[in-house]
């Protein structure tokens, strides 16, 4: 072969190159998305498909429908030109967060609640999407809003943001695809590819989050809450005056960029680009695989990669003896401090890794590792008392707290997914199957993570195919 026609194909090949990496996909694995087939942890230990279900459905009710004052985190709040509005409030908090939000959008497009879906994502992206092209997170969804609508914080937070994609995708695929913002597909698709390209943008506080919203300063205490309430009654009874974040009021500059480290191929725990950390809860291996097949082509490699770090991630970042994850590590894995000097302990995000790595090893069987970490975990808090362990921990499983909490027990017994089929294993499926329904003021998160628990654990939390 000629010199310049073999330089010439040799050059065609490498530019070839990226495409056929971006068309290689990705293997299946042996779990639920390969065989269709989901455990129902309930009918191992002698629960009916339809108690089951009712179990379900009744938590639900009671969540989305039930007395506004005690039980309820579900509020529908008029209409728009969209159609109706809802939000889901943090009770103890008194606010409306991303994270909520997307809890509530997935719980209805898998329960297959479309009036309680369009209206929570049409409240999400009338108040929360940021437009002004002066707040540097433009495009992203304000993690944390009153009720009313106005804001507590102009950023984001992007675990709100995968759930919203992996929501939108599945409404996509269940109901087909409407017209504006109810093109599911199309919206899934434009927060996943902010996700990973959204530009490097720097702006100086106040920030709105619509251009003709007043500049947004945040107040000099704590926001009033039920919880605040409490810290500084406990503070006061032993003479002493709470210990609580305020908020600065100064301008400040921000560069926010995108919501993952390129270098790493991790999800940052925010996209501010002066944060070195990741949030391990924020890790989901299994949205991942996904979207490394319905995403957008040219990111597609890039999340099968990241799904394969996330799960080195939980191996490398959990206490070995207890497995229990950190609230944040930096991207280099080495634990992040507190102000105190502390490692960043197990706290209230962390509750979640173990259902994340769980629901990984359910729907895609590519990590040997997850069994032994569910089984860890789960062993370390039955030694805690499986009715008494606490809710906050050093990893090396020193308490940090006195409250047990639904949550935590939750998301416990989704590890059984993954977790050898022990006594272990089954005693907290029988844990989270006799609590009762969160109410009251920490209904919630506890109430959200109680939901989606009952369905992974029940078979009902199922990957949601495109139609063709």
């Amino acid at each position: 072969m000629q010199k310049p026609l073999k330089n010439l194909l040799t050059g065609a090949l490498a530019l070839l190159a990226p495409l056929a990496l971006l068309a290689q996909k990705p293997a299946d694995g042996d779990g639920a998305y390969k065989t269709g087939h989901y455990r129902d942890l309930f009918a191992g230990r002698g629960h009916s498909a339809t108690a089951s279900h009712a179990k379900i459905e009744a938590t639900f009710q009671q969540l989305f429908h039930g007395d506004p004052q005690t039980q309820s985190v579900y509020f529908e709040s008029g209409h728009n030109a969209n159609g109706p509005l809802a939000y889901i409030t943090d009770w103890a908090n008194n606010d409306a967060r991303t994270e909520g939000m997307s809890y509530g959008m997935m719980i209805a497009v898998e329960l297959n609640k479309k009036h309680e879906f369009d209206a929570l994502w049409n409240w999400a992206h009338t108040y929360m999407l940021v437009t002004d092209p002066k707040n540097p997170a433009v495009g992203y969804f304000a993690w944390s809003m009153n009720t009313d609508g106005t804001p507590r914080s102009t950023g984001p937070a992007p675990d709100g943001e995968e759930y919203f994609t992996m929501a939108l995708y599945f409404a996509a695929h269940r109901w087909g695809n409407g017209t504006g913002i109810y093109n599911y597909q199309a919206e899934a698709d434009r927060i996943l590819r902010g996700i990973r390209h959204h530009p490097v943008l720097t702006g100086t506080s106040p920030f709105r989050i619509h251009p003709s919203d007043p500049p947004f300063t945040p107040p000099d205490h704590p926001w009033p809450s039920p919880n605040n309430t409490r810290l500084e009654q406990q503070a006061a009874a032993h003479g002493q005056k709470p210990q609580q974040f305020h908020f600065s009021s100064a301008p400040h500059a921000e560069t926010i960029g995108p919501m993952v480290d390129e270098a790493h191929t991790m999800i940052r725990f925010v996209p501010n680009t002066n944060n070195p950390d990741t949030d391990p809860s924020y890790h989901l291996p299994a949205f991942y695989e996904l979207w490394a097949r319905w995403g957008p082509v040219e990111d597609r490699a890039f999340w099968a990669h990241a799904a394969e770090v996330s799960r080195h991630l939980f191996v490398a970042v959990t206490g070995p003896q207890t497995a229990l994850t950190p609230d944040r590590v930096h991207f280099d894995l080495s634990p992040s401090l507190q102000r105190d000097g502390q490692p960043v302990p197990f706290s209230y995000d962390s509750w979640r890794s173990i259902s994340n790595w769980s629901v990984d090893y359910s729907w895609w069987h590519k990590s040997a590792d997850e069994p032994t970490l569910s089984d860890r975990y789960q062993s370390f808090l039955k030694s805690q008392g499986i009715h008494t362990f606490v809710d906050r921990y050093t990893l090396a499983g020193k308490p940090l707290s006195t409250r047990h909490s639904t949550g935590m027990v939750s998301t416990a017994a989704v590890g059984s997914l993954a977790a050898n089929n022990s006594a272990t294993s089954q005693a907290f499926v029988d844990e989270l199957w006799n609590t009762p329904i969160p109410s009251g003021e920490q209904r919630y998160y506890d109430g959200m993570l109680y939901l989606m628990s009952l369905m992974h654990c029940s078979g009902e939390f199922r990957i949601i195919p495109p139609r063709n």
